[in-house]
């Protein structure tokens, strides 16, 4: 067995650029199902799906690794360009096939950030293929994260990530979240909607850009009926599009091939990535609505933008394979049934922890909502860092979560994500729950020390 100093890999001891430099990163060396191990033998429960929850299905599937490499002997590569192949053209059929009604085309790139890129320059040919050529503003709530490129980092109001970087972002509008602590109805929501579409004129808005449930900056939260029945209602006024981010929701993680199913509004433009490769491979794809598509095909005819590994048979036989087993195992459907019963549990097995808010959930993406303790409603204090606090302690008992901190704008304070893998039976869930609330409790502890 390793010693224990070699399961750990610090800033100032690898040749890897760190995301954060003062961070100790664990090293994991296998994984089977819903359990990781790392490199000391101990074995932890995987309630993030891979960390970002992209492993959707788990870890170690042969049948997928099976298809990877039948296909990687036939043809692992060709550029998409000029050339097709069977994988992709399938693959494309079947995400149509459980997309919703109207979404005829599907474009393959390799991951969500690179989606979300390739909605924007979707909905800017639209535009300037039917004429509308000053269509380029975006509006988008400041709550979110859709990635990390420059076009991406531009949709978010959040400060903190974006900078020094502004310098090379379009500058973009915002609204605040419709949360229960700002505006529970959506109609302060939809009123920010309307100043921000008259400030850059209605006629300069090319997109309204939103996750249709958040995943990572708001865990599991969707905005209430009323601002999606408004955001209808203003796209049919003034002309632009809705594209969706569902790089987490997309493919089962709410219980619905898209979470867009559960909505009272349809999008135009649907990006999804992390779930289509289920971890085994870097795939993403983007959809578009038939008026999307018409407009192209009648207009410039080309939308020749892409990646090197855009559509790769590899890749797209891995979605394929991933596909299979959501519709053959009936995950899907186990997601949609079984979500509203963590959600639950979750719930009970946290309701008397003093520091938790709320839980929220819809399939197997849940969020866990914290305040101060001491009103029961205030923000706890950044500086103590209680999000991550709970990451470590949970680890400590051997669990995997993923928590955010407060942000800058005061909108949002500390939270956790719960995102566990399509595949994990009952009982494995029941000890993901029983670690995370014994972690919950152990922080409310230190928690309560520190703000007598």
């Amino acid at each position: 067995m390793a010693r224990a100093r070699d399961a750990v890999v610090l800033a100032q001891s690898t040749h890897v650029l760190p995301l954060e430099f003062n961070r100790r990163y664990p090293v994991l060396v296998r994984g089977e199902g819903v359990w990781v191990e790392d490199a000391t033998g101990k074995r932890y429960l995987d309630a993030m799906s891979g960390g970002s929850m992209a492993a959707t299905l788990g870890h170690g599937r042969k049948d997928i690794i099976a298809a990877a490499r039948a296909q990687a002997e036939k043809l692992s590569y060709v550029h998409n360009e000029r050339l097709t192949n069977p994988p992709q053209e399938r693959l494309a059929a079947e995400l149509a096939g459980v997309a919703p009604n109207g979404f005829t085309r599907v474009r393959f790139v390799t991951g969500g950030a690179e989606a979300n890129e390739m909605a924007l320059q979707l909905a800017r040919r639209y535009h300037v293929d039917r004429g509308e050529t000053k269509r380029w503003q975006v509006i988008s709530p400041a709550q979110a994260y859709h990635g990390p490129t420059m076009a991406t980092l531009a949709l978010t109001g959040r400060p903190g990530l974006k900078r020094p970087f502004e310098i090379y972002m379009s500058e973009h509008l915002h609204i605040r979240p419709s949360t229960w602590r700002f505006d529970p109805s959506g109609e302060q929501a939809l009123q920010e909607l309307d100043r921000a579409l008259e400030a850059a004129g209605p006629d300069n808005v090319s997109a309204y850009f939103c996750e249709p449930i958040s995943a990572a900056a708001l865990p599991s939260y969707s905005p209430p009926k009323r601002f999606w029945e408004g955001l209808g209602e203003r796209r049919d006024k003034h002309g632009f599009l809705i594209c969706f981010d569902e790089i987490v929701t997309g493919v089962g993680r709410t219980g619905h091939w898209f979470a867009a199913e559960s909505l009272p509004i349809l999008p135009d433009i649907i990006a999804t990535a992390k779930g289509l490769g289920a971890g085994y491979a870097a795939i993403g794809a983007v959809l578009v609505r038939d008026h999307v598509y018409q407009a192209i095909a009648n207009g410039s005819r080309k939308f020749t933008l892409g990646h090197t590994w855009d559509g790769a048979p590899l890749s797209c036989a891995v979605g394929l394979a991933v596909m299979d087993v959501l519709k053959k195992e009936k995950l899907v459907e186990r997601v949609h049934d079984r979500g509203p019963r963590l959600r639950d549990e979750l719930a009970a097995a946290v309701k008397d922890i003093p520091f938790v808010h709320e839980v929220r959930g819809h399939g197997f993406l849940l969020g866990v909502e914290y305040v101060d303790p001491r009103d029961r409603k205030s923000f706890l204090p950044p500086d103590l860092r209680t999000a991550g606090r709970v990451d470590d302690v949970a680890f400590e008992h051997g669990l995997i979560t993923y928590s955010t901190m407060p942000t800058r704008d005061g909108l949002a304070g500390d939270q956790t994500l719960f995102a566990p893998p399509f595949t994990s039976t009952d009982a494995e869930l029941a000890q993901m729950v029983e670690r995370f609330a014994t972690a919950l409790k152990q922080v409310g502890r230190e928690l309560e020390a520190k703000l007598q």
